[in-house]
Formats: C-alpha cells, structure tokens, sequence
C-alpha cells in the first residue's frame, strides 16, 4: 500500500516499471482517485512544445479568461515535440497537482494519460494541429474549411497559378489546409501543378525561403496561400526582396489571424481561426469534471475568412 501511495501522489522515488505496474493494475480495476477539494491557489496548466508562436500568445489569453472567472492561476510549460510533451513533465505535474491542464499537442502516450486519469487530474488537448486519439477530449478547428476558403477567394478574384506553403507534411492540420486548397482549385477547374506546392514550418523564415524558391520561377504564381499568419509575413518580404507589389503582382493569403496580421503591409487577407476561443473552451471542459461527456468529448470550432488588402483580382 505505501507503494500505491506513493504512485497517486506523484512521487519521485517510485521506479518506473514499478509505477507502470501499480498504474496498470489501478487501470485494470477502474479505479478513479476521489478529487479533493481544490488547494488554496487553485492552477490551470497550459502545456506547449514551444512559446515563440504569436498564436501561442493567443491561446494562453484564451485559458487565462477561463481560469479569473473561476479564480485560478495559469502555469505555462514549455516541454516536448509538436506532437507530445516530454515524459520528464509527467512527475511535476503530478506533484503540482492542478485542477486541468491544457496540452497544444497532437496525441498523448498512453503512459501520460493513464497517470493523468488515475491522479484525477483532467486534461483536454488544444488540437490546431492534428487528430488526437478518440479517447482524448479537445478542441479543434475546421481547416478544411479554412484551405477551401482562402483559396476559392483567390479563384473568384480570377487567379489560376496559386501557390500554397502549407505547414509540416506530418501535421494533419497541414494535409487538411492542402486538401482545401486541392478542393477549391478542382472547384475553379483548375489543375494544381505539383511545383507550387510547398510544405513550411509555420514561421517565418520558412515562409520567406519557400516563397523566394516560387517566386524565382519564370512561371511564378500570382497569388501564394500562406499556411500561417507567419509563413505570410515571409511571403511579403520575399516579394519586397523580387520587387513586386503585393497586391498589385501578387496576392498573398494567410491563416490563423493573429493581432499582427492587420498590422504588416499591406494588412493581411487571412483564414480566422478562433485560437483565443478554442482555449477558453478547452479550459471550461477541464472545469466541468462533472459533465459525463466531457470526458471524450470533440469540438471543433468554424473559421472564416478575413479580407484585407493583401489580395487583389488579378487584371489581364
């Protein structure tokens, strides 16, 4: 018994296959451990693979609105990959205790949410980048939706070479805004040509080498859907480096619609994606324990597109 004590309250000095086999017997017999009152500083902990995104900045404002409203205070970690924590996180967390915590990651190990479950701490993934396990509650976003928008407004302002710079080739998030843009090309009647598809890595200087490479082409596109609002700011400095106007001689689209995207020049036509309210909600289902079905529970919020002064209809 003082082993399993020790296991539910996050020690350290327990072994790791000794914890494994204490986690898997209290999994095998459905044990949940009762929650406890909430300690006097009450925390929501925010779990990201990297803090220098500006929608990072989004997503934590979102989770810090939820948590005043029920008087917590909100611990942010930086740890992992884009597609799980570190499993040198799990002992802290365990020892901290919090009342949920919020991971921007794409799925979870099995070890991770098993000692999450039976510590009673509950947990939701924010999910703007893939598919998580269905066994996972979260909050996502349509980027199908979103590909298809930017770019049938590209195909009704009369432009046929559209160049995309989606995100990774192994986040879903990133296949999903491609099939989009596939879809409006195939809409429009328009053959996508291999050679402007490009995959990015959601920042900035990826935006700006991918947008230099089509821009050098002698068939350049005319307008480029940048997978972020990011890889766009790369894509207006690119046609600054090449001396082209934007919107005059190429159109340039982003995604996600963070405060900075009306700020560049010119100000950005952009996918919305409601990053602030994807947090905020992902914070109330870490709040409602009592809710039956939040324990699996997927949302996925609409985007919409926001026009701006970075595109343009193509003129003959």
């Amino acid at each position: 018994m003082p082993t399993v004590s020790k296991v539910l309250n996050g020690r350290s000095d327990v072994s790791r296959a000794t914890r494994a086999k204490v986690e898997k017997l209290l999994d095998l017999h459905g044990y949940r451990r009762r929650v406890q009152p909430a300690a006097r500083y009450p925390l929501v902990e925010i779990v990201f693979h990297e803090l220098e995104s500006v929608w990072a900045m989004e997503l934590i404002r979102g989770v810090e609105n939820v948590a005043k409203e029920n008087r917590a205070t909100v611990v942010l970690t930086e740890s992992g990959t884009r597609h799980t924590p570190d499993p040198d996180w799990l002992p802290g967390v365990l020892q901290r205790r919090p009342l949920g915590v919020v991971l921007v990651f794409s799925s979870l190990p099995e070890d991770i949410k098993r000692q999450l479950r039976a510590a009673a701490i509950p947990f939701v993934v924010i999910d703007p980048a893939g598919d998580p396990d269905p066994d996972v509650p979260s909050v996502g976003s349509a980027n199908w939706a979103g590909g298809l928008a930017a770019t049938r407004h590209l195909t009704e302002r009369g432009h046929r070479r559209i160049a995309i710079i989606t995100g990774p080739g192994d986040m879903l998030c990133s296949l999903a805004r491609l099939d989009g843009y596939r879809s409006a090309m195939a809409m429009a009647g328009l053959e996508v040509d291999p050679r402007l598809t490009c995959f990015g890595d959601f920042h900035v200087q990826g935006g700006f080498e991918q947008a230099m490479k089509l821009l050098e082409a002698p068939d350049r596109p005319t307008a480029i859907f940048a997978g972020s609002d990011l890889q766009a700011l790369g894509v207006l400095e690119a046609a600054r480096v090449k001396g082209l106007r934007v919107p005059e001689d190429l159109s340039v689209v982003g995604y996600d619609d963070v405060p900075l995207a009306q700020w560049s020049s010119p100000p950005l036509t952009t996918v919305h994606q409601p990053l602030r309210h994807m947090a905020e909600e992902a914070s109330r289902m870490l709040l409602r324990p009592d809710d039956p079905g939040a324990s699996a529970q997927r949302i996925e919020l609409a985007t919409h597109l926001v026009v701006r002064q970075s595109t343009a209809v193509l003129e003959d």
